[in-house]
């Protein structure tokens, strides 16, 4: 060879060019992973999902109902079913397990719902001034003491597990019973996100203490309830669902108020949390889907017919995005029980959290929240040292916790979801009862 290089040295030297290449692309592939995987492996998730649930469910709204036809449609007397022949129903009884036959959202109508709704109504039935200073008061009373970067939702679910639990019993809880339902509401939600798998112990453990302790709560209990019925109604209504909405809401509203420190400035100086909460659930609907299972027939204007047995999906992030606003869902067909509660109590404890610290975040921030709301916090008047490199690690962690995060809510969620259909614990209960009544009847 002219250069009087052996072919040996040639090879090697390619070879270290073609490592060099290999590992440079390795690198960018590596670096670019949370800009890209995430949104890939959701993707791939809801597939999954979509194959293991099967073709059960009409979007709402959709190709065969549109956004002008979803209140009409979520109204309609036939759309009032709420669990029974629907296979989705057995994913959300696992996730809200134990006692999801009597959660409030999952009862089907007749007396034992109404027995239900009526007490629900009862123990949340309070006049705003109260319920302000109830929150405010639990804000002091359990709010973690804890700076710096925290997780949002972790921060104030304690609060309103001290919240609930006044209300329910009237009295305030011990750190131990406080820590019984935080646990328990975490791990709901945790699973419910397909961040981690259910921890049935956990549940139960709360379940356990307020079968002890059901003697002690100050309001009639539904009497068409057992014992521990009893005890799984207050569990899923109040420590499951009112407790994960409600530190949810929060979240989401200290994170648009993290993201924007002149909104946060103003809405301390002038006021505007009425109108910045509206916005927020505009933005980021508490509910993703919820379905209903028609009981007869609905005929549309459009002349389409929904059959009775149908399982409609209304998709609120979806109508949101097309301009309707339904934070509590309809009036007509089981709204949230904690509509008039829920905003004055979430302002009430967002405010003061304002006067007492600032809050300032660079992490993304999704209807879903999976990452619980990271955030920097820190006592209102003091100084942050080191707040711009916080930011930027902050920003960093959350990309990449990003990454691993939706790989592991792919591999749980599709392992959940076969569980929940294997165990078939919404159909088998329904079964069961089939074969109860008409012995009863004898």
């Amino acid at each position: 060879m002219d250069s009087g290089e052996s072919p040996a040295a040639v090879r090697a030297v390619h070879l270290g060019m073609t490592s060099l290449i290999g590992l440079g692309a390795a690198a960018v592939v590596a670096v670019s992973l949370p800009y890209w995987l995430p949104r890939l492996v959701v993707a791939l998730r809801m597939r999954l999902f979509a194959r293991i649930n099967g073709a059960e469910g009409i979007a709402v709204p959709g190709d065969l109902v549109d956004a002008t036809q979803f209140l009409e449609v979520y109204s309609h007397p036939a759309a009032g079913g709420r669990s029974r022949g629907a296979a989705l129903s057995d994913l959300f009884w696992y996730w809200l397990s134990p006692g999801a036959h009597v959660h409030q959202e999952h009862l089907e109508r007749g007396p034992r719902y109404d027995q239900v709704v009526r007490c629900t109504r009862r123990i949340l039935s309070m006049p705003s001034q109260a319920a302000e200073r109830l929150a405010a008061d639990c804000v002091r009373e359990a709010l973690p003491d804890r700076t710096g970067l925290v997780r949002l939702r972790d921060l104030v679910m304690p609060v309103w597990a001290e919240f609930y639990h006044r209300l329910v019993f009237d009295r305030p809880g011990t750190d131990h019973v406080r820590q019984l339902i935080v646990d328990n509401a975490d791990d709901v939600i945790t699973a419910l996100k397909c961040c981690g798998l259910r921890h049935m112990d956990t549940r139960l453990r709360l379940t356990a203490h307020l079968e002890r302790v059901l003697d002690h709560v100050p309001h009639h209990l539904p009497t068409l309830l057992d014992r521990r019925e009893r005890a799984f109604y207050l569990q899923g209504t109040f420590f499951n669902t009112a407790v994960v909405q409600s530190s949810e809401a929060t979240a989401h509203l200290l994170m648009v108020l993290a993201a924007d420190e002149s909104l946060q400035r103003s809405v301390r100086e002038d006021g505007g949390l009425d109108r910045l909460f509206e916005e927020t659930l505009r933005r980021f609907p508490l509910f993703g889907v919820a379905h209903r299972v028609t009981t007869g027939t609905m005929v549309l204007p459009t002349g389409s017919v929904i059959p009775s047995g149908s399982v409609l999906c209304f998709d609120y992030p979806e109508f949101h995005r097309t301009g309707g606003y339904i934070p509590f869902g309809v009036a007509a067909n089981r709204p949230c029980p904690a509509w008039h509660l829920a905003p004055i109590t979430v302002k009430a404890v967002t405010s003061e959290l304002l006067d007492r610290f600032s809050f300032v975040t660079s992490a993304s921030h999704t209807r879903p929240m999976p990452n619980r709301g990271p955030c920097l916090m820190w006592p209102r008047g003091t100084a942050v040292p080191l707040r711009a490199p916080t930011l930027v690690l902050l920003r960093l962690r959350d990309r990449w916790e990003d990454v691993g995060r939706s790989v592991t809510q792919l591999v749980l969620g599709a392992y959940m979801v076969r569980q929940a259909r294997r165990l078939r614990l919404c159909e088998r209960y329904f079964e069961s009862l089939d074969q109860v009544i008409p012995q009863l009847r004898q």
